[in-house]
């Protein structure tokens, strides 16, 4: 599994949407599912996932996808 793969996922487990969404599309409260405490649940899942643990900063700064690969690259992760 590649890590986009795996941040795709996490995504997914984290806010507990359908697969069929496009997760890539997605920004912080623009739907129900991502609120404040699915943003805790989806900073676990990454910290777990990527075995990392990010800063405060960071945790706000996530506020799409393409925002967590940023920040994810930050700390060493790689993505094609």
């Amino acid at each position: 599994m590649t890590n986009n793969q795996k941040l795709n996922q996490a995504f997914i487990d984290a806010l507990g949407i359908s697969p069929d969404n496009n997760v890539e599309e997605l920004k912080y409260n623009a739907i129900p599912e991502w609120d404040s405490i699915a943003h805790m649940a989806l900073v676990a899942q990454l910290d777990d996932t990527f075995d990392i643990m990010l800063d405060t900063e960071d945790i706000i700064e996530i506020s799409s996808f393409n925002k967590a690969i940023e920040v994810l690259k930050k700390y060493g992760v790689s993505f094609e």
